[in-house]
């Protein structure tokens, strides 16, 4: 690769900081970026941005490239953090890491960096972009395709799904080769001051504070009923209820802790699971305000054999032929096969070979033919039958 002038996204992690050191090693003249992309409460134990741009600027001075930090603040609130509340007062579970990368990381600071004279962007994201001729019809296009990154466990594809040709066309991903080990081991040999630092987790803007709590400041809590599916409609027992509820935007499928029903028991025989199995969220009436739960894991209300997905993106800019590939409908999830449709120009139905867990309108069903990324949609609606 010839040289060029690539700038970084910083973020004061182990994964970003090698990215940058990676590039400097190819000869590159690197720039670094520090994102800020919240300012509510930013004092608060829980935001750790003041922290991450000490850490970011110290492996700035190691590697010996300068570094900016710009705002991007305004951007989040507008771009991301609305249609994140959007979607929870629906009742519906956004993942807004994903709308992040598609909105602030690969538009408003690829945006920036290219103001700045950059060729490329480059992130620490476990991803890989190869470029290839295909032929489309009769003609031979030139086309960037997003693969899974090197390290199984780490591959961020399914957050960069929304990534157009244009986008990755600029984008480079130095550790998407790499397994995390070989990145950490790499940090040691350095010398980076935060080569032992803790992966983040969680929601970038949330940081380690309790969900819920942040999620009360935002959206009303409108208590009502938690009651018993476990049973087969129609019997006794189905339908009771077992709780109340703080408000069914504080909840998701499949979600077990924080029920508030541990000790009560489900009545006579059920449907997939035991008398002592843990209870499960199932379902969530939004008109009725109330919130569905069932007793083990495996009961059928949790299994999906299909779903229905919308606000589809591509990042071939165009829709791969219907037919058999892999999904994930969840991060962390193991490829799950099976059959693409199309009922609309503007959805896609997803037929699974084995049934799939609290698959969650909101969250991202994203298709995979092999180690290619083709893009994918929205989850909208599951069913325990095929959708066609």
């Amino acid at each position: 690769m010839s040289k060029q002038r690539v700038v970084v996204g910083l973020s004061g992690g182990v994964d970003s900081a090698v990215t940058a050191w990676l590039l400097k090693q190819q000869g590159h003249e690197v720039v670094g970026i520090f994102m800020k992309n919240w300012e509510d409460d930013d004092d608060s134990e829980y935001c750790s941005s003041n922290i991450d741009f000490v850490d970011a600027a110290a492996v700035a001075d190691v590697i010996g490239i300068e570094i900016e930090h710009v705002n991007f603040a305004a951007n989040y609130k507008d771009r991301v953090f609305a249609e994140f509340l959007r979607e929870y007062q629906a009742g519906r579970t956004p993942n807004p890491d994903i709308l992040c990368n598609a909105e602030i990381k690969f538009k408003a600071f690829l945006d920036h960096a290219m103001r700045l004279g950059a060729e490329k962007i480059a992130t620490g994201h476990y991803a890989r972009v190869r470029h290839v001729k295909v032929a489309h019809g009769a003609v031979m296009e030139s086309r960037f395709e997003l693969l899974k990154g090197l390290d199984p466990s780490k591959d961020q594809s399914y957050f960069l799904h929304r990534l157009d040709q244009a986008q990755l066309s600029k984008t480079l991903f130095p550790i998407g080769e790499l397994h995390k080990t070989e990145v950490r081991r790499l940090a040691s040999e350095i010398g980076l001051p935060n080569a032992k630092k803790k992966d983040s987790t969680g929601i970038c803007f949330i940081g380690e504070r309790p969900f819920r709590e942040f999620l009360n400041r935002y959206i009303q809590k409108a208590p009502g009923p938690i009651k018993d599916g476990t049973h087969a409609p129609g019997s006794k027992d189905y339908g009771r209820t077992v709780g109340q509820h703080m408000g069914l935007s504080f909840y998701t499928l499949g979600q077990r802790q924080g029920l508030g029903i541990g000790g009560i028991k489900a009545k006579g025989a059920q449907r997939g699971g035991g008398e002592h199995a843990p209870w499960f969220v199932a379902r969530k009436d939004m008109a009725a305000n109330t919130l569905w739960v069932v007793q083990g894991h495996d009961h059928p209300w949790l299994l999906s054999g299909a779903l229905q997905a919308q606000d589809l993106s591509w990042v071939a800019g165009y829709a791969p032929a219907p037919g058999p590939l892999a999904t994930k409908t969840r991060y962390r999830q193991a490829d799950a096969a099976c059959l693409l449709h199309y009922p609309s120009a503007s959805s896609i139905t997803l037929d699974f070979a084995e049934p799939q867990w609290a698959v969650t309108p909101g969250q991202s069903a994203v298709l995979y033919d092999g180690e290619v990324c083709l893009g994918g949609g929205v989850i909208h609606a599951a069913s325990a039958t095929a959708l066609v």
